[in-house]
């Protein structure tokens, strides 16, 4: 069985140059956000979920970017309800959020 249910990787890359990056679209704040938000549902832990900041992903031109693990998929998003129905439907329920897949 692996450490973690599930790995949640928010892109915080910032990029030099005018270049589209996670970044320059609140990525750091909407990832704390997140942690918060599984950690107040007792989501996170050991065997759980665990919400990570990563470097680039190189997928910033299609918007901030989320790669949740093991199922390797792929997400943009919007706002903090984005982020909250991940979290209901993906984290929570096992169900892909199919509006939201990149």
């Amino acid at each position: 069985m692996p450490y973690y249910q599930r790995h949640v990787f928010f892109c915080c890359n910032q990029r030099d140059g005018g270049r589209a990056c996670c970044a320059d679209k609140g990525a750091a704040e909407v990832r704390d956000y997140a942690k918060g938000r599984v950690k107040a549902l007792g989501l996170a832990g050991e065997g759980k979920v665990r919400i990570n900041q990563a470097g680039c992903l190189d997928r910033c031109e299609e918007g901030p970017c989320i790669v949740v693990y093991p199922e390797a998929v792929w997400y943009t998003y919007v706002d903090r309800e984005d982020i909250d129905e991940i979290i209901e439907q993906h984290l929570q329920q096992g169900r892909i959020v199919e509006r939201l897949r990149m």
